[in-house]
């Protein structure tokens, strides 16, 4: 089973960020911008948390709050989740499962290093499955 240091040389360690004090509106902006469902809430180099989507969908529009008005800091899911690079794709698809989140920061030495995604962790699982066919269908067709 793949790693998570294996999912960020393919797909990159860029990390999209937004302060705390930010308004949620400057986080959908980025995020639309970004093409991303999540950001991670970072105050110098401290992850606090993440915001996503989902939290703008729960904890703003339903609740009538104003998303131009309301800080990021107020609506993030904290504290975040988080993986290394040494974790498995397995591993940190069980998480997402569990808890219900679908974005993880990556952290290194202290550091994020990246975030990876639910969609990420399925198309590596969907990849060594394709590849575990082909490589039974060679040992069959011998």
């Amino acid at each position: 089973m793949q790693q998570v240091r294996h999912l960020l040389e393919a797909k990159g360690r860029t990390v999209h960020a937004i302060a705390p004090e930010a308004s949620v509106l400057q986080a959908l902006r980025k995020m639309a911008q970004e093409r991303v469902g999540a950001l991670v809430v970072m105050q110098g180099n401290e992850l606090l948390g993440v915001v996503s989507e989902r939290d703008y969908a729960r904890k703003v529009a339903l609740m009538g709050r104003a998303s131009a008005d309301t800080p990021v800091r107020e609506i993030m899911s904290a504290p975040a989740l988080t993986v290394g690079p040494d974790d498995s794709v397995e591993a940190c698809m069980r998480l997402c499962t569990d808890s219900r989140v679908r974005h993880l920061p990556v952290v290194e030495h202290g550091r994020v290093t990246g975030v990876i995604s639910i969609g990420d962790l399925v198309k590596a699982v969907i990849d060594e499955q394709a590849q575990q066919i082909e490589h039974l269908q060679r040992y069959i067709a011998g």
